[in-house]
């Protein structure tokens, strides 16, 4: 038997097929490309509607696999900290707000102002913080500056529960693990807390919310058309989506407190399944599901760092990460401040941007990557550090971190602790086939380990040197932004 993924991300919709063992088959990975629309002033959307399209020509093509004769299930991942709003008649009437917009900053003293300056409180309850990422601050600009918008707004819903009703015909609900990056779920009730809803927001919001479910609140019987379109999946069980740093966690191997999963994508996050009496100052506690807690903390820098050095500073000049290896930590003289989406975790500054401090006519363009690559390690280790226990391995995916060896070593540096790195390529996608495998068969998270390519061990004299440029990026950031 099989089970389908799809696993949509920030910046690629994919279809994979996995065996009963949560073995990635051979060929079975169908993928589109996408961006999400951006401008100077912070905007992040997409189109709903286009994303739609491209996931279902994945599964179009997908099931064109001869192991997708024999489909037991289907499960989904998605990018989370999204949403859009549904008129009455089911239709998307908002594009897709998502957790890299960053305009509805100018709401944050709003809020907290209605939580009379102290937003430790919300940040137990929801186990989110005041950030233009979520929710409140985003549905409180729409309202501001789009009233007609928002009149239109029948109901409102994430990726994944807008694809749902598309193909089953039917309104969604929201899965704990979609909805615990909203700001708004009541994470020891598990529903939505509808007194912050109502504080923060108000009774408008509140009417549109979805009900929420655990991801194994299975949807069965598409609509008709699309029965015909996939006669294979016409009974197959449809998951609810998980999120997708949720579900990198569990394809990770770290499935409770003893390991801690990086992951370098297009942008990046450390996270731990475990149980806390608090939310730690600076991190966020989301749900796997409802008897999974992670705790962790998300950058919105990763790849798009790389990407961006290496495409629009350095045009893509493939020599320069070859050559990364023998480079001396720190040897550049730069001081970055990776920061080209704003700031999340672990200071929560929206408004922060990026920076390079002391260039100089001996700065090159291996200096440049380097000190970005570095950076990025650097800000990661903060919240490692706010993280860690001394006791919990780190097993470290995603495509940016596995293609570059060079990184891997700098994360191992600027963490001080050994990097498993994980040989698994699709760790969200065989995340989602496990918990299903959970869910059908009752079968353990744990039972299928992942595979390890290599375990990379800091070097005493790199992790003080990078312990040192660590130092400077903090003072840099205190200058700018304290």
């Amino acid at each position: 038997m099989t089970l389908l993924v799809i696993d949509l991300g920030s910046s690629s919709a994919r279809t994979l097929l996995f065996d009963d063992d949560a073995r990635l088959i051979d060929g079975s990975i169908c993928s589109r490309r996408h961006d999400f629309a951006t401008d100077s002033g912070g905007l992040a959307i997409a189109d709903a509607s286009q994303l739609r399209a491209l996931v279902e020509a994945c599964i179009d093509e997908v099931l064109a696999h001869s192991a997708a004769q024999t489909i037991r299930a289907v499960g989904l991942a998605t990018f989370v900290g999204n949403w859009l709003g549904l008129d009455a008649g089911g239709a998307a009437c908002t594009p897709l707000f998502t957790y890299a917009d960053t305009r509805s900053r100018s709401q944050i003293p709003s809020l907290l102002a209605k939580l009379s300056g102290d937003a430790d409180p919300y940040h137990q309850a929801t186990g989110c913080l005041l950030h233009p990422a979520y929710l409140p601050a985003q549905y409180n600009r729409l309202t501001a500056t789009d009233p007609e918008c928002e009149a239109k707004i029948a109901r409102v819903t994430d990726i994944g529960g807008y694809l749902y009703h598309s193909w089953f015909g039917r309104a969604m609900p929201t899965s704990l693990s979609v909805a615990s990056w909203s700001g708004l779920l009541d994470s020891a009730r598990q529903d939505w807390h509808w007194d912050y809803a109502r504080l923060l927001v108000g009774d408008s919001l509140a009417a549109k919310l979805p009900s929420v479910a655990d991801y194994d609140a299975v949807q069965v019987e598409l609509a008709d058309e699309y029965a015909a379109r996939w006669p294979r999946l016409r009974d197959s069980p449809f998951f609810l989506a998980l999120g997708d740093g949720a579900a990198a966690n569990i394809g990770s191997g770290a499935v409770d407190a003893d390991r801690i999963a990086l992951t370098i994508g297009t942008t990046s996050a450390l996270r731990v399944v475990k149980n806390v009496d608090r939310a730690p100052d600076g991190l966020w506690r989301y749900l796997v599901a409802a008897d999974l807690p992670l705790v962790g903390g998300a950058t919105s820098e990763g790849g798009n760092v790389y990407q961006w050095v290496m495409e629009d500073l350095l045009l893509g000049d493939e020599t320069l990460e070859k050559q990364l290896a023998a480079c001396a930590p720190d040897g550049h003289g730069l001081t970055v401040l990776p920061l080209l989406a704003g700031e999340r975790a672990p200071g929560w500054r929206a408004e922060a941007t990026g920076a390079i401090h002391g260039i100089g006519r001996h700065t090159g363009r291996l200096d440049i990557l380097q000190a970005h690559l570095e950076a990025v390690a650097l800000r990661l280790s903060l919240i490692y550090d706010l993280l860690n226990d001394e006791t919990a391995e780190v097993m470290a995916g995603g495509g940016a971190l596995q293609s570059s060896l060079a990184w891997a070593r700098m994360m191992a540096d600027a963490f001080n602790t050994p990097i498993h790195l994980l040989a698994e390529a699709e760790i969200t996608a065989r995340g989602v086939a496990l918990m299903m495998r959970r869910s059908l068969d009752g079968s353990s998270l744990d039972a299928v380990q992942p595979a390890i390519e290599d375990v990379i061990y800091p070097a005493p004299d790199r992790v003080r040197l990078l312990r040192r440029a660590r130092e400077r990026q903090l003072d840099l950031y205190r200058r700018l932004y304290d």
